[in-house]
C-alpha cells in the first residue's frame, strides 16, 4: 500500500518505520523545516549546547520494549530530572519531599514525623476533592499549596486552580524521603546526540520519503490507500465546528558565560513572576562540558490560530467540542488520527511511541 503520514514527529516516524519494514511505501508530509516535532533538538552554533528548541523533553518509561526501541536508534545516557523551585526568597527541591518539608518549615522531621505533620496541615474536611485546589489542600495543606502549586498553576493554565479538575494532581504530590528524582520510572535518560538525530535514523529507510515544508490538505487523502494524521484534530476538519482549546508557550532565549542557575529546570511558583520556569539546556547533557550556556524563560498563554499548540485544556466545553469532532472522525474512511494533536490528549513520549507501535502493528 501507498501510505501517507502527516507530520514527522514521534508518532508518524514510528508508524512509518514499522509499516515500511512490513513492505508498504511511505510518504511523510511535514509542515515545518525539520523532523521530530516538538522534541526537535539542535546544537547551538555559538556555545555547542544541545538545545531543546520547543522546551525540554526528558525520556522516562517503565515500558521495556519502548526503551529498547529508542535505544536501537540512539544511545540514551543516564539522566535524572532534579527540578528546583524558587519561592519566598529560597530555593527548594521538587517534587515536595522530606528535604523540602524540613527546609520550608525549619524542622528536622523523620519520615513518620513528617507524614503526621503534613496530615495536621491538610484540610481533612475535604473528603472527595473535585478541584485542583481541593486536592492540594487535602494532601499538603495551605502553606505548601500557596508556595509551590497555586501561582505556578495559575500561570501554566491561565485559570484558577478552583476551576481545574483534581485529576491534574494524579499522584500524591509529596514524598516522605529525600528522593528528589522528579520521575519514578525504571528507565530514564537523554539521547546522546539529541532527539532529532534519533528520529532521522527511524526515518532512514528506502521505503520512506519525507517532504519538509509541505502542508497537508484534506483532499490529498484521496491519493493514498491510507492516511495516518498527527496534526490538530480540529485542523483536519478546517475548524468547521470551532477550535479546541490549547495552551501554548513563548520562549525568551538568553545566553550566559558560565553556569547560570546550576540546574536544568528552575520553577518560579509565585504568581507575580511572569514566567513559569527557566531551563538551562547544557544541564540536560551532563556528560558534556560547555563554557557558554543557553537558557530559556518560559511563558504560558492561551493558544491562538497561528501558535504552536502544546497542552490540550480538556475542560468541559473542550470535551463537548471534542465529542462532536470524534463523531466526524467516525465518518472518515481511510484516515487514522494519532498522537497528541490527532487525539487531543497530553501524551508523554513513551506513551506516544507505545501507541504508535500498537497502531502500526494492528494495521499491517
Amino acid at each position: 500500500m501507498h501510505i501517507l503520514l502527516v507530520g514527522a514527529g514521534l508518532s508518524c516516524a514510528v508508524i512509518g518505520r514499522t509499516l515500511a519494514e512490513a513492505g508498504h511505501r511511505i510518504t511523510i508530509m511535514e509542515a515545518r523545516d525539520h523532523v521530530a516535532g516538538n522534541c526537535h533538538t539542535v546544537r547551538d552554533a555559538d556555545t555547542g549546547v544541545m538545545v531543546h528548541v520547543y522546551g525540554p523533553h526528558i525520556f522516562h518509561t517503565d515500558d521495556e520494549e519502548v526503551w529498547d526501541y529508542v535505544n536501537r536508534y540512539e544511545t540514551f545516557l543516564p539522566y535524572k530530572n532534579r527540578v528546583k523551585t524558587t519561592s519566598k526568597g529560597q530555593v527548594f527541591s521538587l517534587p515536595v519531599n522530606l528535604h523540602t518539608i524540613n527546609q520550608f518549615y525549619g524542622k528536622t522531621l523523620r519520615p513518620d514525623e513528617a507524614r503526621a505533620f503534613i496530615e495536621e496541615q491538610a484540610d481533612t474536611s475535604i473528603t472527595d476533592p473535585q478541584t485542583f485546589e481541593e486536592q492540594a489542600l487535602r494532601f499538603v495543606g495551605p502553606d505548601l499549596y500557596e508556595a509551590f502549586f497555586k501561582g505556578y498553576t495559575i500561570k501554566q493554565w491561565g485559570m484558577s486552580p478552583r476551576d481545574l479538575p483534581a485529576s491534574i494532581l494524579k499522584r500524591l504530590p509529596v514524598r516522605f524521603n529525600y528522593d528528589d528524582n522528579y520521575f519514578f520510572h525504571r528507565f530514564q535518560g537523554m539521547p546522546e546526540n539529541g532527539y532529532t538525530a534519533m528520529v532521522e535514523r527511524i526515518l532512514d529507510h528506502p521505503a520512506i520519503t519525507v517532504h519538509l515544508n509541505t502542508a497537508f490538505t484534506r483532499a490529498q487523502a484521496d491519493d493514498y490507500d491510507h492516511v495516518f494524521y498527527s496534526g490538530p484534530l480540529d485542523g483536519f476538519f478546517d475548524y468547521e465546528l470551532g477550535r479546541l482549546g490549547y495552551r501554548t508557550l513563548d520562549f525568551e532565549r538568553f545566553t550566559y558565560e558560565g553556569d547560570y542557575q546550576g540546574c536544568a529546570v528552575m520553577n518560579y511558583g509565585e504568581e507575580d513572576v511572569p514566567f513559569t520556569r527557566i531551563t538551562e539546556h547544557k544541564h540536560f547533557a551532563p556528560w558534556e562540558e560547555h563554557e557558554g550556556s543557553v537558557c530559556y524563560r518560559e511563558f504560558s498563554r492561551a493558544c491562538g490560530p497561528d501558535d504552536i499548540p502544546y497542552y490540550p485544556i480538556r475542560q468541559v466545553k473542550e470535551k463537548a467540542l471534542l465529542a462532536e469532532y470524534e463523531a466526524l472522525v467516525e465518518k472518515v474512511g481511510n484516515v487514522t488520527f494519532v498522537g497528541r494533536l490527532g487525539t487531543y490528549r497530553y501524551l508523554d513520549m513513551d506513551v506516544t511511541i507505545r501507541e504508535a507501535l500498537d497502531v502500526a502493528r494492528s494495521f499491517q
